[in-house]
């Protein structure tokens, strides 16, 4: 069997029970050996520093850490200041999203699209980087259509990505046709699955509705048919993704 090379995505937490607890989940999950962990970039900014704080800790252990860079709602200053601060401490990996405008505020600001994100982190720091970015197997839900979906994409590749993690994804064709349609095109990056663990499925639906992934309908069902008996939604989950 092949070696396999994979990341885990943390959120960075809101309260020093969360830190306390992130820690520890750290710890475990070091053992297998990620290539690296990703902390997330709320809208907007709003958790630059608990970002900031989460990679430093994770770097600070010896293990490698990506931050999440968004630039929908900022400027070119302020994306330069977090580069700056990055490279000053030594992290050398960033996932580059567009992200989501944040409740209540108009202004997209001076980037639109995750390419020109990609393109300015190229501009203003060469190859210091290694850039990941976003996939969707099963089209961004803002998309007009499939093939504009691919040209964004590529956008994005030609733009200096090295590599892309895709959205979650429960429909293994949605992948491997996305994989292929990306190769007729030229695109040559590695394409990482992303994988979402269930384990709760209220809240796992109300998700997937926002991020346009699609839940098999006899997923749903099965999942449905455990009502609040989480321990079980977890166990088939596991065993599910792990199929996978």
């Amino acid at each position: 069997m092949p070696d396999r090379t994979f990341s885990i995505e943390f959120f960075p937490p809101k309260t020093d029970e969360g830190v306390v607890k992130l820690r520890e989940t750290r710890k475990q999950l070091a053992q297998l050996k990620p290539k690296f962990f990703s902390v997330t970039f709320g809208a907007g900014g709003s958790t630059r520093d608990r970002t900031l704080e989460t990679v430093l800790e994770i770097q600070g252990e010896g293990l490698a850490a990506a931050p999440h860079l968004s630039c929908i709602g900022s400027t070119r200053a302020n994306i330069r200041e977090i580069l700056d601060i990055y490279k000053a401490h030594g992290i050398r990996h960033i996932v580059a999203l567009r992200g989501d405008l944040p409740s209540g505020m108009a202004d997209p600001g001076e980037f639109r699209y995750a390419n020109e994100l990609v393109a300015f982190i190229r501009q203003e720091t060469g190859d210091w980087f290694e850039i990941e970015v976003a996939a969707y197997p099963e089209i961004h839900p803002q998309a007009r259509n499939y093939s504009d979906d691919l040209a964004n994409f590529k956008r994005k590749v030609e733009a200096g990505a090295n590599a892309a993690i895709t959205q979650y994804f429960f429909n293994a064709d949605a992948y491997f046709n996305f994989v292929d349609d990306c190769e007729a095109l030229g695109i040559s990056i590695p394409i990482v699955p992303g994988i979402m663990p269930i384990s709760n499925y209220a809240q796992l639906a109300r998700f997937s509705a926002m991020c346009g992934a699609e839940i098999p309908r006899w997923l749903a069902k099965k999942l449905e048919s455990y009502y609040d008996d989480t321990a079980s939604i977890k166990a088939f989950g596991l065993d599910f993704v792990t199929g996978m």
